[in-house]
């Protein structure tokens, strides 16, 4: 009795380690996409740091009761995006006042190698001037349009990643978007 006893033991350590291994990859495939979105909506990169390793500490608890109803990535933006809102209620925004006071800016590799210095410095000063306007932009509309332009997702998985319905997803784009061009005299 006791070969079948072990038997199953070694099973569920071989399970436990496979599962182990297909959630280090998942870590290495998607931490930089989530630690990017983080650390532009938080621009403090000690935070993003922490946030992130949540986030993935949080996934990585769930990772056995993953249903793939969705996809990895959109599983862990929404885990990442209700990390925010867990960060933005204790903190009360204060990270956005010590972004502003440090003058720091994303790196962001936006010099293109046949541009002219110019050119170059032009372009800067526009992202400059898109990232402070989106800094001014209520939290949803934050959320969403950094996760459409930083992250690239379509509506769906905005949506799906903020538990919002796909219509009021654009409607958060929307104003977004319009509240940016405004502020930044029509940058494109």
């Amino acid at each position: 009795m006791e070969p079948a006893a072990a038997t199953g033991w070694v099973t569920k350590e071989m399970e436990s380690a496979r599962a182990a291994a297909d959630f280090d990859a998942v870590v290495r495939e998607y931490w930089p996409r989530v630690f990017r979105f983080i650390l532009v909506s938080l621009r403090d990169r000690n935070d993003a740091e922490s946030l992130t390793q949540d986030c993935f500490l949080k996934a990585f608890r769930a990772w056995r009761n993953f249903r793939g109803d969705s996809s990895i990535n959109t599983w862990l933006m929404r885990i990442a995006v209700n990390q925010l809102r867990d960060h933005s209620r204790n903190r009360r925004l204060q990270f956005w006042k010590r972004t502003r006071t440090a003058g720091s800016t994303a790196e962001w590799p936006v010099a293109d190698l046949r541009s002219s210095p110019e050119d170059d410095a032009v372009t800067k000063q526009q992202v400059e001037a898109v990232w402070r306007a989106a800094t001014n932009l209520p939290q949803q509309q934050r959320t969403v349009f950094l996760l459409r332009f930083v992250e690239d997702m379509d509506l769906l998985e905005i949506a799906a990643a903020t538990g919002l319905k796909e219509g009021t997803v654009k409607t958060h784009l929307f104003r977004a978007l319009q509240a940016v061009r405004e502020q930044t005299g029509g940058v494109r």
